[in-house]
């Protein structure tokens, strides 16, 4: 494996942002409903990237997040008027960075930090500068540039063409099981950031039985069942600058 790498890649949702972090706005719109709502538009989000994807009819990810949203609420017969949906999908420009990252990222200096992601340009921008980590990142690249959303690889290509480097001089971090495997097919090596607690969600379920939380878990808690491992798995962000340090002292 060469071990030169030149960059950091991160997937933005779910591995440096908390998506989970909307709950607090939707609880108080829906009381009772936050959790469920939550969990069922982010697994439609990203079920609606794939679709369009596929279909060769690419809408940015500000359109497919006010899509899945009004989906969710219309499914549970909830107020989905447009003025409502647009108002909640705002948090999605507000989401809270998990603790791990900007340390991370402040550690990995001097390597070129960027972030890879589905969001739309305008939702990253946005995203990053609420947050304070635009000071943190050198790249933030959005899959708008070559409309397709990941695990396509023309979206992991844009990396190669932006950042001016080879595949194998960039290290691509990512919690998500579909990004992990697209992201290793392509070339990348990977590492895994495992959010959840899978053992612990398994105990939820043997002894309470399934909610929306223990559901969305085990589907985005897992590595998937394919072919394409992550090369390395952390269970914190605050890992990897020494994990790399260490890589290259082995050299």
């Amino acid at each position: 494996m060469n071990q030169n790498f030149k960059a950091f890649v991160f997937d933005a949702y779910g591995t440096l942002y908390d998506v989970r972090s909307v709950e607090a706005t939707v609880e108080a719109t829906f009381p009772g409903k936050g959790s469920l709502i939550t969990s069922v538009w982010r697994m439609k989000q990203l079920e609606y990237s794939w679709l369009v994807t596929l279909m060769e009819r690419y809408e940015d990810f500000w359109s497919l997040t006010l899509r899945s949203l009004d989906y969710t609420l219309r499914s549970l017969g909830l107020s989905a008027h447009s003025r409502l949906v647009q108002d909640l999908s705002a948090a999605y420009l507000d989401l809270k960075p998990y603790d791990d990252a900007p340390s991370c990222l402040e550690r990995l200096q001097p390597r070129r930090r960027a972030i890879l992601s589905n969001g739309s340009q305008s939702m990253l921008s946005s995203l990053t500068a609420n947050s304070g980590l635009h000071q943190l990142l050198d790249n933030i690249l959005s899959v708008d540039s070559a409309r397709v959303y990941k695990p396509a690889p023309n979206a992991y290509r844009l990396v190669e063409e932006e950042l001016s480097m080879l595949r194998d001089e960039v290290v691509f971090v990512s919690s998500n099981g579909f990004d992990i495997c697209g992201a290793k097919s392509f070339g990348f090596t990977v590492v895994r950031v495992a959010r959840f607690d899978v053992e612990n969600i398994t105990e939820q379920v043997a002894r309470s039985g399934m909610d929306e939380r223990v559901l969305y878990g085990l589907m985005r808690g897992n590595a998937e069942g394919l072919d394409y491992p992550a090369d390395f798995t952390v269970r914190s962000l605050s890992e990897i600058p020494d994990l790399f340090s260490d890589q290259e002292r082995e050299r």
